[in-house]
């Protein structure tokens, strides 16, 4: 009779330990995300630490003059504003064209902060906005990645996220742009599908929805990369649900998961103003409207199919079918007569130009002007997300060890996101979340493998021996069980039987499980040597990934584009051209003033020089854009007057054949050729190529060397060398000296990287035209020889 108490005193024990087991690994995975967290956080500082805290690239300006509004005027001024400084003379309506998420999330962070006492900026707020959120989307990454395979894959997956240095790119501190938060949506929101396709919580299918309309507030950053982030998400859940219904995994779980977020979220998006009634009428939303309908369909199958008789039912799937095949019909019908009339079939430019990656290049050439959108060559997956590229087909393996609702899905993500990636380079960042979890699940999984081999080997003797002790103990307490029951069989009965049935079930269940553990962990328990070099080397390999990460962030992504570095043999060179140029501007200009420039540098003009712009980088009216192609690609007098047309003062140009700039104008010039011979068709490509070939030397052709961009860029630069000597294309120009009749050059920067020109007044052609006038009238009194001699207008 020892026996049994014995064992039934050791269960409390038992159940002790598994609790102070799992608190314990409770508060070691939170310090450990913590931990995460302050990574993720402090990897994105480099850029603060080497140079200063200041905006970066092109986008962010906007971002950061918008918030500025925001939390100067208040959430009703900025709803109404009307920016005059933009698309003169056109202009723009910030609060309907702008999606907010990123503005109104900075400006209460600075808002909380500064009711807590705590005086910050706003520039200070938006420089270290992104890496406060890239905190964030490490911890939804693993919540994400527990629902899928568990804590141990979660941890890992959020390390990994925090380093990626395809994500970092766009995160590092002062990258005040949709990104970092855009990203943390789109994998929280991914997180609250799961949850609720694992749980069937309607709480979590609501959380979802507000996740959802907190991604489309935050569509900028997407619309910037040429592509819907939001309609990512609304295209991408409901071909999950579409996989589950064919593959017979449909639940109420699913149907809880999917119905609230497409009416929830497309109510919450139709409320963003610049979404408004495209949550309906695009092409973009209809694949997820259509699968609404199905799982509807389905779930009332399901539904009969447990209230009816079997033929009954069969009657009534065929009448539900019947009808929603009409309904399908009639909804694609009534889909076909929207889209018909658009020459696009109701997508977007940016859409299409994702399905068919050509498409761009063809008809949009805008969008493939910018070098983000080309596709990515084999050594931009190296560099943003390095190892975690040969990890990645290990974790869809193990994804599949089993497959569930929520590990097919993570397959589906990462299947489209390789696609995507491979469309555009700036989509990287969309693989970077999605190649993260893989991989994490793939070395959580290759170190439980190993660990537990290692495990089994060194404990492996003792552990047979304590096994077959234990049979032997369990076989002697069974026949001394049997002899007490032979002895006293009423007795027993009348007393315990519900013990001894019990007890006889759980023997009779466990020795079976026992042996079937233990001979499933001999044939999977690798040779102990075999072990240790995998986890030698697994470690290796994520030292490696360290190593990369780290270098990364302190050198190749922490550079503000505003603000350049270079090393020679005498040193560190700094060239800060940019802020230079704007600063002159706003010091030595009319506040009234316009200034010329090609799209690239509208965001920086407006914000940082504060003068009206023709075009910025929002890219919205493609004729405006191609107006200032045009003009940069005619000659002098020809691009003047289109300026002078739009009351145009100032004409900066960005230049860097004298410090070896690769990304200036020069470069940028045979796509203001394409936009603007794609409004413009006297503008043609072939008159600025020779054979063929892009040449600024002496086998240019007159065309580009009498254009504007090249007068602009190329003037006085003979001065600096006496060759004209062009590093960025390795060669000397072709025309060397000339002047400007129609521009007069007002200020070049330290390094000649930002050239601004000042129109001349016009009031020298009126005067040549009422010069001519005169002689005309003088001509006709005058002697022959006296009017020959006349000279000509050069205005004329």
């Amino acid at each position: 009779m020892a026996a049994p108490e014995t064992s039934t005193a050791a269960v409390p024990t038992l159940y002790t330990n598994n609790t102070l087991r799992n608190a314990f690994g409770g508060v070691l995975s939170f310090f450990i995300l913590l931990l995460i967290g302050v990574m993720a956080f402090s990897i994105r500082l480099f850029s603060v630490i080497k140079y200063e805290s200041v905006i970066h690239e092109f986008d962010p300006y906007f971002n950061y003059r918008v918030t500025q509004f925001l939390a100067k005027n208040g959430i009703y001024e900025f709803w109404n504003w009307f920016d005059d400084r933009t698309w003169y003379p056109l202009g723009r309506v910030i609060g309907g064209t702008v999606y907010p998420g990123l503005t109104l999330t900075a400006g209460t962070i600075w808002w909380l902060l500064n009711s807590l006492n705590i005086p910050l900026s706003v520039e200070t707020v938006c420089v270290f906005t992104a890496p406060i959120f890239s905190a964030f989307a490490s911890w939804a990454t693993y919540l994400l990645t527990k629902e899928v395979k568990g804590t141990g894959a979660g941890l890992t997956a959020a390390a990994l996220l925090a380093m990626v240095p395809s994500y970092i790119s766009r995160s590092v501190a002062g990258s005040y742009d949709n990104e970092a938060v855009a990203i943390f949506a789109l994998i929280f929101t991914f997180y609250l599908y799961i949850k609720t396709l694992n749980t069937g919580s309607l709480f979590y299918a609501t959380l979802n929805s507000i996740a959802y309309f907190y991604m489309v507030v935050d569509y900028l950053f997407f619309q910037v990369c040429s592509w819907g982030g939001y309609t990512f998400i609304i295209n991408l859940i409901p071909m999950h649900v579409l996989l589950c219904i064919v593959t017979g995994r449909f639940s109420s779980r699913l149907y809880i998961a999917y119905a609230p977020l497409v009416v929830l979220g497309t109510l919450l998006a139709a409320l963003v103003p610049v979404v408004g009634f495209n949550a309906v009428m695009t092409s973009e939303h209809f694949a997820s409207f259509l699968v609404f309908i199905i799982i509807h369909v389905v779930a009332f199958v399901y539904y009969i199919k447990g209230i009816l008789s079997p033929k009954m039912f069969k009657v009534a799937v065929t009448l539900v079918v019947s009808v929603g095949l009409a309904v399908c019909c009639a909804v694609i019908a009534v889909l076909i007569a929207l889209v018909a009339s658009s020459p696009t079939k109701g997508w977007s430019g940016r859409s299409l130009s994702l399905l068919d990656p050509t498409y761009a290049s063809k008809y949009i050439p805008i969008i493939a002007s910018v070098s983000e959108h080309q596709p990515p060559t084999w050594p931009s997956y190296f560099m943003d997300i390095n190892v975690l590229a040969f990890l990645v087909p290990a974790g869809i393996i193990a994804c599949f060890l089993p497959l569930s609702d929520a590990s097919s899905f993570v397959v589906l993500y990462i299947a489209t996101s390789v696609y995507f990636s491979g469309v555009m380079v700036r989509l990287m960042l969309v693989l970077a979340p999605a190649a993260c979890i893989t991989s994490g699940i793939a070395l959580s999984q290759a170190f439980d493998v190993f660990t537990g081999s290692i495990k089994f080997q060194l404990t492996g003797a003792s552990s047979n021996t304590e096994v077959d002790a234990a049979e032997t103990s369990s076989s002697t307490a069974e026949s001394q069980t049997d002899a007490v029951k032979t002895v006293k069989p009423e007795e027993t009965a009348k007393n315990r039987p519900s013990r001894k049935s019990k007890k006889k079930e759980r023997e009779h269940g466990e020795k079976p499980s026992t042996k079937a553990k233990a001979e499933k962990k001999r044939l999977l328990a690798l040779p102990l040597e075999s072990s240790v070099i995998s986890l030698l080397l697994l470690v290796l390999l994520g030292a490696f990934y360290v190593v990369h990460c780290v270098w990364a962030a302190a050198e190749a992504y922490s550079a503000p584009s505003i603000v350049l570095t270079s090393r020679s043999h005498d040193g560190l060179h700094v060239f800060d051209d940019f802020r230079e140029a704007y600063a002159w501007l706003r010091h030595n200009t009319d506040v009234d003033d316009k200034v010329a420039s090609w799209w690239d540098y509208g965001y920086q003009t407006t914000a940082m020089a504060n003068r009206t712009v023709i075009v910025d980088n929002n890219t919205w009216n493609n004729t405006h854009i191609a107006t200032v192609g045009t003009a940069m690609s005619s000659p002098e007098r020809a691009a003047w007057e289109i300026f002078h047309s739009l009351d145009v003062k100032y004409v900066l140009v960005v230049f860097g054949g004298l410090v070896g700039y690769p990304s200036d104008d020069i470069n940028k010039f045979l796509w203001m050729v394409r936009i603007g011979g794609g409004v413009f068709p006297h503008i043609k490509e072939p008159d600025y190529l020779r054979d063929g070939q892009y040449r600024i030397d002496s086998q240019a052709t007159p065309t580009m060397l009498n254009c504007l961009m090249y007068k602009l860029s190329y003037y006085r630069f003979v001065e600096t060398d006496g060759k004209g000597f062009d590093r960025v294309r390795q060669t000397e120009i072709g025309k060397k000296y000339f002047k400007l009749t129609h521009f007069e050059e007002a200020f070049t920067t330290h390094h000649w990287m930002v050239r601004i020109y000042k129109l001349k007044p016009p009031k020298n052609r009126i005067r040549g035209k009422t010069k001519k006038s005169k002689s005309k009238t003088s001509s006709t009194t005058s002697s022959p020889k006296r009017s020959g001699t006349k000279k000509k207008n050069p205005w004329q």
